[in-house]
C-alpha cells in the first residue's frame, strides 16, 4: 500500500509526523514500541497571548519591586563580587565604564539602549515567532517565562547593588551625569524600580535568549548575525553603563539555560525541533481514522 496522507487546513497533503506513533507497525505477536514523543503544538490565540503576557509582565514587575530591598546586604553582595572578579582578573567593569563615558554620543545611546531595546526587541522576537513559527512560540515562550520566574528567586534570595551604586569605588551613574530620559535605574523614576536587584541580569537572559532564537530560526545569514551580535553588544551596555558586574551575565545565561530545561521537560523537545506549522486534522471520518484531533506540520510547498 501506498504512504498515507492527511489533509491540512491549506488543502494540502503532507505525510504524518514521524513523532505519532505507527500502531501499523505493531505485529500481533510482537508488542508495540512505545515513545516520549513531542507535545504537539497547539494553535495560539492572539488576544490570549497579549492578555497573558501584559499580565505576566505586571505580575513580574509588582513582584520583584516588592522583594525587600535590603540595601546594606545589597552593598555587601556588591563588595564580594567586585573582589572575586578581582581575584578572577576579570574586573574590568571600571575601565569600560569611564571609557565610553568619555564618549559622550555613545554612552547616551547605550543608555536609551538600555532603557528601550530590552522589551522592543524581546516583543519583536514574540510577534515574529507567533506570526512565522507559531508551532514553536509556546515552547519558546515558555522558555522566557521560565526564566523570568526564576530570575524573581534570585533577586529574593540575592540581593545585589549595581557597581553605580557602590561606595568608595568610583563609578559613574551615566544615566545621572547625562539626564537620559527613559531609564527606571536611576533619576527621577527609581523609586519605581527595585535598586538592588541586579542578579541576575534579564537584559542579558532575554538578550540572549532573542539571539537563540533568532539564530537556531531565522534563515537569513544576516539575520543570524544580527541574533548573535544583539546579546553580545547588550554585554557591552550593561557594563559601560554601570549597571551590572559580568558575573550577573553569568546569572542572567543560568536563569535562562533553566528555562529552556523547563520547556524542554514540558514539551520534550527544543523550540526549534518542533514543526514551523500547526494544521489541524478535522475529527473522526477518515479511513483508519482514530476520530481524534491532532496537529501535525504543515506540508512543505
Amino acid at each position: 500500500m501506498g504512504e498515507a496522507t492527511v489533509k491540512t487546513l491549506e488543502g494540502r497533503t503532507a505525510t504524518p509526523s514521524p513523532m505519532v506513533e505507527d500502531e501499523a507497525a505493531a505485529s500481533p505477536g510482537r508488542p508495540r514500541l512505545r515513545t516520549r514523543l513531542p507535545r504537539t503544538p497547539a494553535r495560539p490565540s492572539i488576544w490570549f497571548e497579549v492578555m497573558l503576557i501584559a499580565v505576566s509582565y505586571w505580575t513580574y514587575s509588582l513582584i520583584r519591586n516588592a522583594v525587600p530591598e535590603q540595601k546594606n546586604q545589597a552593598l555587601r553582595n556588591a563588595d564580594w563580587i567586585w573582589q572575586a572578579e578581582q581575584t578572577l582578573g576579570i574586573a574590568v567593569e571600571a575601565s569600560v565604564n569611564h571609557a565610553v563615558n568619555s564618549v559622550t554620543w555613545l554612552i547616551v545611546s547605550m543608555n536609551y539602549y538600555y532603557a528601550t531595546l530590552h522589551f522592543i526587541v524581546t516583543i519583536s522576537v514574540l510577534v515574529w515567532l507567533y506570526r512565522v513559527h507559531p508551532g514553536r512560540y509556546a515552547a519558546a515562550r515558555l522558555v522566557l517565562f521560565a526564566t523570568t520566574g526564576v530570575a524573581l528567586v534570585g533577586y529574593y534570595l540575592y540581593p545585589l547593588a549595581p557597581p553605580r551604586l557602590m561606595n568608595g569605588q568610583n563609578f559613574i551613574d551615566t544615566v545621572l551625569v547625562h539626564d537620559t530620559w527613559g531609564s527606571m535605574a536611576s533619576g527621577d523614576l527609581k523609586n519605581m524600580s527595585n535598586q538592588y536587584a541586579a542578579m541576575p541580569s534579564m537584559h542579558i537572559g532575554w538578550s540572549v535568549w532573542c539571539g537563540v532564537i533568532i539564530f537556531a530560526l531565522a534563515a537569513a545569514p544576516w539575520a543570524k548575525i544580527l541574533g548573535l551580535l544583539y546579546p553580545t553588544l547588550t554585554l557591552v551596555v550593561i557594563v559601560a553603563t554601570a549597571n551590572h558586574f559580568w558575573l550577573d551575565a553569568v546569572g542572567g545565561i543560568v536563569c535562562l539555560a533553566f528555562g529552556f530545561g523547563v520547556s524542554y521537560a514540558w514539551y520534550r523537545a527544543l523550540p526549534q525541533q518542533l514543526p514551523q506549522l500547526v494544521a489541524e486534522v478535522p475529527r473522526g471520518g477518515g479511513p483508519g481514522g482514530s476520530g481524534l484531533r491532532r496537529f501535525l506540520p504543515a506540508a512543505r510547498t
